[in-house]
């Protein structure tokens, strides 16, 4: 199997050309995890929560890299349907924030210990910022209190936004952790969630303090958030200084166009249409990664989905886009698993 390799992520994240084709993804599904590792999963959600079958998973399908939730902290919320928990000033005065520091859980400390030499962990968020205020205010909401009593939603974010900050600066801490991760999703299709005068205002912030951190202890700092950030994208390269972008959809700006408009300025990350990947077939996955692999030379790109490898993708299609750096990779796995 193709040994992990951190330096190569580093070198995609500093626009350089990795010594090998590099992958990238968010994430990959409990399904997927199980087929490439071998175990069984704890959890709904034990992909990127636990790291164990993470380690095996994405070791075993040539990640150089395991993402993951670096504690238990994270941001109560109603389930959806059932309403919102911050409304006003008292409501925000009694909403049950978790204590970053506190929730620390021993989960990087002994993550360490199982990492093979070369692998690193991309530490990534319970959310982000915007999105959390989003589900526990509402977005309507959200949107009357910024002319309402801007004030109050200021409180709101910074509330949210200062715990946040202290949750990776607490990661930071850890010999294991390369990288950070924000996970925030900002647009949709046509722009972004607030104005961009307003989401510099408001959750810009944190984003950058967050930035701040990261390269201050000579880490690099990873942006996936969905939507169309067209008219942000100065602000995600220039001011918060972000060192790669991931998250690309067809319907907005295919991972090829972002190459050739911001690739010269940031690292573009993964990019395949999910859509496609989970659509087409494995031959028509392989010609378009292929000619991504082709086009940009690997350099400041790491070849990838759009978002993640959710479990409606089909194992063979996922195998596909691999192979186009791991070419010997379903044979490899099938002699894996026939070995154990």
């Amino acid at each position: 199997m193709r040994e992990p390799n951190f330096e190569n992520i580093l070198k995609v994240l500093r626009r350089e050309t990795p010594d090998r084709p590099t992958l990238f993804e968010f994430y990959i599904n409990n399904k997927t995890s199980e087929r490439l590792s071998g175990l069984k999963s704890r959890s709904d959600w034990d992909c990127p929560f636990h790291y164990e079958m993470n380690i095996r998973a994405m070791q075993a399908a040539g990640y150089d890299y395991i993402t993951l939730h670096a504690s238990s902290f994270d941001y109560p919320h109603k389930p959806e349907g059932q309403g919102f928990m911050i409304w006003d000033r008292d409501s925000l005065n009694a909403y049950p924030f978790m204590d970053p520091d506190a929730s620390q859980d021993g989960r990087l400390s002994a993550c360490e210990k199982l990492l093979p030499k070369e692998m690193k962990v991309i530490v990534f968020g319970p959310g982000g910022v915007l999105e959390n205020v989003m589900a526990t205010v509402g977005y309507e909401n959200m949107c009357f209190m910024l002319y309402e009593d801007p004030a109050l939603l200021e409180s709101i974010f910074r509330e949210f936004g200062e715990r946040m900050v202290r949750y990776y600066e607490l990661s930071l801490q850890y010999d294991c952790v390369g990288a950070l991760m924000t996970n925030d999703d900002w647009g949709f299709n046509t722009g972004t969630m607030f104005s961009p005068d307003d989401m510099r205002r408001f959750v810009f912030p944190y984003h950058r303090r967050i930035a701040q951190l990261a390269h201050r202890a000579g880490k690099p700092i990873i942006l996936h958030s969905c939507g169309n950030l067209c008219d942000v994208m100065d602000d995600i390269i220039d001011d918060m200084q972000y060192d790669g972008k991931h998250s690309y959809e067809d319907k907005i700006l295919p991972v090829e166009q972002a190459y050739d408009k911001y690739g010269d300025r940031i690292a573009i990350l993964g990019g395949v249409d999910l859509d496609f990947v989970s659509r087409e077939t494995p031959q028509a996955i392989k010609e378009r990664c292929s000619a991504l692999l082709q086009k940009t030379g690997c350099k400041g790109y790491a070849l990838g989905t759009g978002n993640s490898i959710p479990d409606y993708v089909p194992f063979e299609n996922f195998t596909a886009m691999v192979e186009c750096v791991y070419p010997e990779f379903t044979k490899e796995l099938k002699l894996r698993r026939n070995e154990q």
